[in-house]
């Protein structure tokens, strides 16, 4: 009876989890607006974003275009970028997904990004602290990742 019991808890449980671990993540429609909307709450009214602040770029290869969101364009009652620091600014990663809307996969603390090919496929090669690769001063880390579905994937490291 007691094994029974343990079995009919785990189908249940294997039922539940998986629905549960969706909805953690919820879609979004719109995340510009959705960026923008808790900007300007955050800065009382006073938020301008520049021309850099949303970039449509398809960042995992599946044809749909994604989103980067970058949040040193903000300025926030006069101060450009409130959140950046010496160790760069926060970028934000939202994956397109087939069902419709977005999925915030990552965000990230960067000097900026580039887009580059290797081996047919685009890659996304981020400038970081040198802390990032275990550093302490000299030129920025590279850290190049490949974007698979929603899952950043490290390639390389220098």
């Amino acid at each position: 009876m007691k094994s029974l019991l343990i079995v009919i808890l785990n189908l249940i449980a294997l039922v539940v989890m998986p629905v549960m671990a969706q909805a953690q993540q919820s879609i979004l429609q719109d995340p510009v607006a959705f960026e923008k909307e808790h900007f300007s709450k955050r800065c009382a009214g006073q938020a301008s974003f520049g021309d850099g602040f949303a970039t449509e770029r398809d960042i995992n290869n599946d044809k749909l275009m994604d989103l980067v969101v970058n949040e040193g364009e903000i300025t926030c009652k006069g101060e450009k970028g409130p959140d950046c620091t010496d160790e760069g600014c926060p970028y934000n990663f939202y994956i397109r997904v087939a069902e419709g809307g977005y999925l915030l996969v990552a965000t990230a603390r960067i000097y900026g990004y580039d887009f580059i090919q290797r081996f047919g496929n685009m890659v996304l090669v981020m400038k970081m602290h040198p802390r990032f690769c275990d550093r302490t001063d000299g030129d920025p880390c590279e850290i190049t990742v490949r974007v698979r579905g929603v899952k950043f994937v490290t390639i390389s490291k220098k």
